[in-house]
């Protein structure tokens, strides 16, 4: 007679058949514990062995086995807080994301002329300076490349004005919505700066103000809200 899995129907109804396999005939001379010695009998062995297997299975876990020996992963991915007296206000923060977006906005504006220029550093819009004009010029894969390269440089790197100058110009040509590149590196690059205004010894250094502009565009222009200074 032939032998079929109880549950075969309930099954099939979730998982249809891709082979199709004959059921299953014990009469024959089949020997379940000799290697299969065709495809039909290792399919019949599959068969076999599935049907064996209980629909539900239930792991035992002794709770006082997980009780002792428990370990934690916090992945930091914030900001680190800035010292007291460091943090700029919520005042000076949104002054200077007004003023980023008046620049995106100037630079998107003009894009098509930049981009009809060669590319020299002596050709500029009026009232640009020639680092944004220059980068105006370059595609999102350029820019994130860039990007890239001097946010790796700068982990391992003080903080210096031009690199500053460079973040910035790059930052105002970065189009939205971000892609997943370029969201990681704005997000890596806040978090360096927060690392080395740590490190600054004295709020009035000029190193402080530009510091926190980075922190301020990735988190408040590019919607990063939990990189984001405390206002002091």
């Amino acid at each position: 007679m032939a032998w079929v899995p109880a549950a075969e129907s309930a099954v099939e109804d979730l998982m249809p058949r891709l082979l199709p396999v004959e059921p299953c005939d014990l009469t024959e001379d089949f020997d379940p514990s000799v290697p299969p010695r065709t495809p039909q009998e290792y399919l019949r062995r599959v068969q076999i062995e599935a049907a064996q297997c209980p629909d539900v299975v239930v792991a035992q876990i002794d709770p006082k086995k997980l009780k002792r020996k428990q370990s934690v992963n916090v992945s930091l991915s914030g900001c680190q807080p800035a010292p007291e007296g460091y943090s700029p206000t919520l005042q000076w923060q949104q002054q200077q994301v007004s003023q980023f977006s008046s620049v995106r906005w100037s630079v998107n504006k003009h894009r098509s002329h930049w981009k009809s220029q060669q590319l020299d550093s002596n050709v500029t819009m009026v009232g640009f300076p020639p680092l944004l004009s220059i980068v105006s010029r370059m595609n999102q894969a350029t820019v994130t490349s860039v990007l890239e390269y001097l946010t790796n440089w700068f982990g391992e790197r003080d903080f210096t004005p031009e690199l500053g100058r460079w973040l910035y110009a790059l930052l105002a040509c970065l189009e939205k919505p971000l892609l997943p590149e370029a969201h990681s590196l704005i997000r890596q690059l806040a978090r360096r700066c927060s690392e080395v205004r740590l490190l600054v010894d004295n709020k009035d250094d000029e190193r402080v103000p530009a510091l926190n502009l980075l922190i301020c565009l990735v988190s408040r222009y590019f919607d990063q809200r939990d990189l984001a200074d405390e206002p002091s």
